[in-house]
């Protein structure tokens, strides 16, 4: 099943809220994000559905196995291509910025050699 930028992003965002504090509601991820809580619980149905997100009684989130799987490569990718962004003298905002447009249609083998050359040039592991 194909999981859209969107359905990453909010993946993502509930990955590094969880990394902050125990529990996650969909308001936080709609604060996060800066979307409607319309708009995020459409996509909390959806990504439930798709089996990439459990919701307790109480309405705290959880990421499913394959639901972490998802956020985790998005982070990863996010953070390594800030840092290169970083390294090749953007200014850390504008990196972070773009990271987030990148991290969502480059491909395995391009992510995989800038990963493998920014490793080789900048020890500092996430």
């Amino acid at each position: 099943m194909s999981l859209h930028e969107s359905g990453q992003m909010y993946l993502e965002t509930i990955y590094v809220l969880s990394k902050e504090s125990k529990y996650v509601r969909a308001i936080d991820v709609g604060e996060h994000l800066g979307y409607s809580k319309p708009s995020v619980s459409r996509a909390m149905s959806i990504l439930k559905k798709d089996g990439y997100v459990s919701v307790d009684a109480d309405g705290y989130l959880t990421l499913t196995e394959s639901g972490r799987a998802v956020a985790e490569s998005m982070y990863c990718r996010h953070t390594v291509l800030s840092r290169l962004l970083v390294c090749l003298g953007v200014d850390e905002k504008i990196a972070v910025e773009d990271a987030c447009r990148i991290e969502h249609v480059i491909s395995e083998e391009s992510f995989a050699a800038m990963k493998a050359h920014l490793e080789r040039f900048d020890p500092k592991r996430d």
